[in-house]
C-alpha cells in the first residue's frame, strides 16, 4: 500500500468515528461521523412519516423484556422517569448477581443473537483518558458503573414475539 493510500484509509478511519476493533465502542483516536448522504436524508426524512408507529414498537420491545426479564435476580431494567417521555431507542438491562454482561451477550451469541455492552464512557476511551470526569464513591462514574453491569438487547422494530421469546429464552437460561 502506498503512503497515500496509507493516508486515505487514516482519513477514511476518522470520518467514520475512529473506532477501535473492539467489542465495545472505544476510541483510541478522535474521529467524526460526516457520512450522511443525501440518499441517507431522504430515507430518514421518509422514516419521520412512521416515527410513532417505531417508537410504539420500541417500547412494546422494552415492555415485553420487562414483563419476561424483570423479575429473575439480579437484573435491572432500565429507569423510565415520570417527567419524560422516553423514545425506548434501545432496551437496557442492568446486572447485579452471579450473572455477568459478557455472559449473556456469549450465550445470544451462540445462538446467533446480536447485543452488545453498553456504551463505554468517555472518561475511559482511550482518547480521554488524561481529562477530568466527576466520580461517586471509590473513584467510579455512574456511566462506569453503567458499562460495568449494563447489555443492550436486541431491540429492532422488525423483531417478532418469537424472536423477543428466542432472546427471552437464551437469557433466562443462563440462571436454570
Amino acid at each position: 500500500m502506498s503512503n497515500n493510500e496509507e493516508r486515505v484509509e487514516k482519513v477514511r478511519f476518522w470520518a467514520t468515528q475512529a473506532r477501535d476493533k473492539a467489542r465495545h465502542y472505544q476510541h483510541s483516536e478522535l474521529g467524526f461521523n460526516y457520512r450522511m448522504s443525501n440518499i441517507v436524508a431522504g430515507i430518514g426524512r421518509g422514516q419521520l412519516k412512521v416515527l410513532d408507529k417505531r417508537i410504539k414498537k420500541k417500547k412494546y420491545i422494552f415492555e415485553f423484556y420487562k414483563e419476561h426479564l424483570g423479575d429473575l435476580p439480579g437484573v435491572e431494567m432500565m429507569p423510565e422517569n415520570e417527567w419524560d417521555d422516553s423514545n425506548y431507542w434501545l432496551s437496557c438491562i442492568l446486572l447485579n448477581g452471579k450473572i455477568k454482561p459478557l455472559d449473556i451477550i456469549e450465550a445470544l451469541e451462540e445462538e446467533n443473537i446480536e447485543s452488545r455492552p453498553i456504551w463505554k464512557p468517555m472518561h475511559l476511551q482511550p482518547f480521554y483518558k488524561d481529562y477530568d470526569f466527576i466520580t461517586i464513591k471509590d473513584h467510579t462514574s455512574v456511566g462506569e458503573d453503567i458499562f460495568n453491569r449494563g447489555v443492550c438487547l436486541p431491540s429492532d422494530t422488525k423483531m417478532t414475539d418469537e424472536d423477543l421469546e428466542r432472546v427471552v429464552g437464551v437469557i433466562k437460561g443462563l440462571w436454570s
